[in-house]
């Protein structure tokens, strides 16, 4: 089939290679210059495994092509993938003026039948605004489509090409002919696609993004009283993870949850309640500890410390918002960074693949390590923010003899506590008792 798909960051990137893997003749529209150079010479501007591996056949076999121009691509496709930012406002709501920009546009264009996705993450209702947004320059038939992405960074190319189910919004036979031959050849398997009504295809996004929060949230609450009675989060993890109504997933403590998805689509479920006048009151609850959950591996560190960390030198394993990526929207370990460097702290950080974008976005004055070993060198303290493979087997000797003191704030409990009995540090970490050395 020949696929367009507008938009060429994570989302757009991927659904663009990932539908030419499958054989379809794919176009990416973008409108930066510099990054279609790159596109066109077989770079790939984020880091996502397995990723590059597809773009460079698809490339070289002539099946993905990168343009600026949206009158190209319209012309060319017999379906249209809007995979453009909706970033938060300030009020939390979902800002739609570059998916409804296009629209406008896209209404102009179109000369034959199309159908329209929004592969985006909008608000429930945008099916309907893109839809009037694309009458008010054409005549033409077309149908706009609800189609959520449901990508987990680090494996969004696993998830895309064997998805656990597509989920697609559509009233149109017409349309939903044209999305099941689409699909079908990634649905070998056996796993559902789900034909639903557009308004409840945007809800469901939404819905599922939120639910993984709230979960991940009410652990790390649990995780914060385990350190007042005295019980072990581990445990407690494990106890009601084997409960198959529960099930283990996305329950483990940290440092609060980020990213480019939950934190925005948890904003923008809550303002859409309010916008229909529901409280929700259950959401509200979610975002305010996690923000709190950011501070808490500070606050260890201010109270070890006696209350002055001014002139002191931390160690920062990662900076990602979670290991197998290079997204550091929303990031924890941002915010923590601050807070130190906020009370006169120095860092030096160190993260496989973020730091490159930590420099260009963040603003924030710091060093940072070539390995991590040479993070840590005179180090006050070691925090450990991301939970990176790499890092769950140091070499502790070493990191003695490179540290002024032996002390580890954990953020991600990726070291066994059995294990860091007798190592001679300190291990603070959630939700569990601290090892003093």
């Amino acid at each position: 089939m020949k696929i367009s798909v507008i938009g060429t960051g994570y989302v757009g990137l991927v659904t663009g290679v990932c539908f030419a893997e499958s054989g379809n003749q794919v176009i990416c529209v973008d409108n930066d210059p510099e990054k279609l150079t790159k596109l066109r010479a077989g770079q790939v501007p984020i880091y996502e495994p397995g990723l590059e591996t597809l773009f460079e056949r698809n490339l070289k076999e002539g099946r993905i092509h990168f343009t600026d121009s949206l009158a190209d691509a319209v012309e060319h496709a017999e379906i249209i993938f809007l995979a453009l930012p909706t970033p938060p406002m300030e009020d939390g709501s979902a800002d739609l003026k570059y998916v409804l920009g296009v629209a406008g546009e896209m209404g102009k264009l179109l000369k034959d039948y199309r159908v329209i996705v929004n592969k985006s993450t909008v608000p429930v209702g945008t099916a309907d605004l893109v839809t009037a947004k694309i009458k008010e320059n054409t005549q033409v038939e077309f149908d706009v489509v609800s189609n959520p992405e449901f990508l987990r960074e680090g494996f969004a190319v696993e998830d895309f090409m064997k998805p656990e189910r597509v989920v697609v919004g559509t009233t149109s036979e017409k349309a939903r002919k044209q999305m099941d031959k689409l699909y079908k050849p990634f649905l070998l398997s056996g796993n559902p696609l789900i034909f639903m009504d557009e308004r409840s295809s945007e809800l469901t996004k939404y819905a599922a993004n939120s639910f993984l929060a709230t979960k991940i949230t009410f652990m790390n609450e649990i995780a914060n009283l385990c350190e007042k009675v005295g019980a072990d989060v581990d445990m407690v993890r494990k106890g009601i993870g084997s409960d198959t109504r529960i099930g283990k997933r996305f329950l483990f403590p940290g440092v609060g949850y980020g990213g480019s998805c939950f934190p925005k689509d948890v904003s923008a479920l809550f303002k859409t309640s309010r916008q229909y006048e529901y409280a929700f009151r259950l959401l509200d609850a979610v975002m305010a500890v996690n923000e709190d959950q950011k501070e808490v591996l500070v606050e260890k560190v201010l109270n070890y410390f006696g209350g002055d960390i001014s002139g002191k030198k931390f160690a920062i394993w990662g900076l990602a918002f979670k290991p197998n990526t290079d997204d550091i929207r929303e990031a924890p370990a941002l915010k923590i960074i601050a807070r130190l460097l906020e009370a006169g702290a120095s860092v030096t950080a160190f993260d496989p693949e973020a730091i490159e974008n930590v420099k260009r976005y963040s603003g924030l004055d710091i060093s940072y390590g070539e390995s991590l070993n040479d993070t840590t060198d005179q180090a006050d303290a070691l925090l450990i923010v991301t939970e990176w493979a790499e890092f769950r087997n140091p070499e502790f000797e070493e990191l003695k003899t490179r540290m002024k003191s032996p002390v580890i704030f954990d953020g991600r409990n990726i070291f066994d506590l059995t294990d860091m009995e007798g190592k001679g540090f300190y291990y603070a970490s959630i939700g569990r008792k601290t090892i003093t050395a």
